[in-house]
């Protein structure tokens, strides 16, 4: 079997090289080239009629009708955390490859080991860790205080021993701590590399695949948040995963970012703990814990989190600028988002923010992207601009358009019903989101323009 050679390519104009070298002659980067592993050209593969030959003499796949295709759906096991199903759509599907992200001391190894030990009671598990030696995992699981029994473990870093283990052993469950230290023999470039995490993770993902085992990969993140590595890592795996949460905060949100057996955006909340992490089932109920004393600015809105609907409570500030540009601080919205709002309040609704500082928070680290929050960050800064504050029974939720109109959002019902299982009274809703009947004890006020919204507080 002829051994498969390397290539280097540069990422810009894709030129392709036998050597690396420091600038492409092609394009004239610097440091674009990454390695590439090439496979070798099967007899016959020529061009010319000897390629037409070899496609007509090759081997040739079944097609089989769409409407033939079993619909039967693919059995699922739980991953012993509720939360953690919900966000994989459901729970862990044979075969599937998952990638979890997070940045360092987020908690990815102890909620994969967590996991892994209270699977392994019923399943065969194999961990495999390539940054810390046994017997810190060791110490770890025996900290949290978790059931070691029936646990497989491998300190690695080459991926074919991993597979040759892997075939042997025939876990249901493998997590591969993490991709990012993993490395093939046959590839010179250094692990973490581009091309040593993609072709690990492609060698990783075709076992998993064959086998029908779990594959779980831990994967590191940028400066930015974003998953370390090349972009085509993301659409190999089957799932995309991201732990985030600060270092000073108990509560980690683990978010969805791509999921071929379930929602996308999903959200599962956890608390960090002595004993590890906890899911948390309420999630609401944790980012509702609000002060008892009344304070402008501050506003509870619903936001939907894949499947469920989420109360979290935005808070505003606004102080007269020292400075001839005044700040706009975002922190869990959209920043570009913010600004859009501010202009449309001044245009139609009379209210003028130049002079101001505009800090815009969302409690608990919730990262609300949707634009339902719109209506609740206005009516937020509105508060705080006039010091002026909100009723703590009072909840929003509303897309604003550049024209000043409230837009209605997905499921406006179920965001109201939410609502109304809190305690909360009173809801300043678009008017397309409007019931028919409103929940027990709920007054609900449909509004269709800015001045509407305002004129209701």
């Amino acid at each position: 079997m002829a051994k498969a050679k390397t290539a280097f390519v540069c990422t810009e104009c894709g030129a392709e090289f036998s050597k690396w070298q420091g600038q492409c002659s092609n394009c004239r980067e610097w440091n674009t080239l990454t390695e590439l592993r090439v496979a070798p050209a099967r007899p016959g593969s020529g061009g010319g009629a000897s390629t037409r030959q070899g496609y007509a003499g090759g081997g040739s796949s079944s097609v089989t009708d769409l409407s033939a295709v079993d619909l039967s759906e693919v059995p699922r096991f739980s991953s012993t955390f509720g939360e953690f199903d919900r966000v994989l759509g459901g729970g862990l599907v044979p075969g599937s490859a998952i990638l979890l992200g997070g940045s360092p001391g987020a908690g990815k190894s102890t909620l994969l080991l967590q996991t892994a030990c209270k699977l392994a009671q019923q399943r065969s598990v194999l961990y495999v860790t390539g940054e810390e030696s046994l017997s810190q995992v060791a110490m770890r699981a025996h900290r949290l205080s978790l059931p070691t029994q029936g646990l497989k473990m491998l300190a690695e870093t080459s991926v074919e021993t991993i597979l040759a283990t892997a075939e042997r052993e025939r876990p249901d469950v493998l997590i591969i701590d993490s991709i990012q230290t993993m490395h093939l023999d046959d590839l010179t470039s250094a692990p973490g590399g581009v091309a040593q995490v993609r072709e690990s993770a492609a060698a990783l993902t075709r076992y998993a695949k064959q086998s029908s085992t779990v594959l779980m990969l831990v994967g590191h993140v940028t400066k930015d948040g974003s998953l370390a590595g090349p972009k085509v890592l993301e659409h190999m795996i089957d799932a995309s995963l991201l732990l985030e949460g600060d270092t000073d905060s108990r509560f980690r949100t683990l978010r969805g970012q791509k999921n071929r057996f379930g929602a996308v955006n999903e959200l599962g909340v956890f608390a960090m703990l002595e004993q590890g992490l906890k899911e948390v089932k309420n999630p609401s109920a944790i980012f509702l814990s609000r002060s008892e004393e009344l304070a402008a600015g501050s506003l509870v809105m619903v936001v939907w989190e894949g499947t469920r609907p989420i109360l979290v409570e935005v808070q505003a500030l606004l102080d007269e600028s020292a400075m001839g540009n005044p700040r706009r601080v975002a922190v869990g919205v959209d920043a570009q988002r913010l600004s859009l709002l501010l202009a449309v309040l001044h245009k139609h609704g009379g209210l003028f923010t130049g002079d101001q500082d505009v800090f815009v928070n969302v409690v608990g680290g919730v990262k609300a992207l949707e634009t339902s929050a719109d209506l609740a960050i206005v009516l937020a800064v509105v508060s705080s601009l006039q010091n002026r504050p909100l009723p703590r029974e009072l909840v929003v939720f509303g897309e604003v358009g550049l024209s000043g109109e409230i837009r209605p959002v997905p499921s406006g019902q179920e965001r109201i019903v939410e609502a109304a299982k809190h305690g909360f009274t009173r809801a300043i809703v678009p008017r397309g989101n409007a019931p028919r009947k409103a929940p027990e004890g709920m007054e609900v006020v449909a509004v269709e323009r800015l001045a509407e919204a305002l004129d209701a507080l």
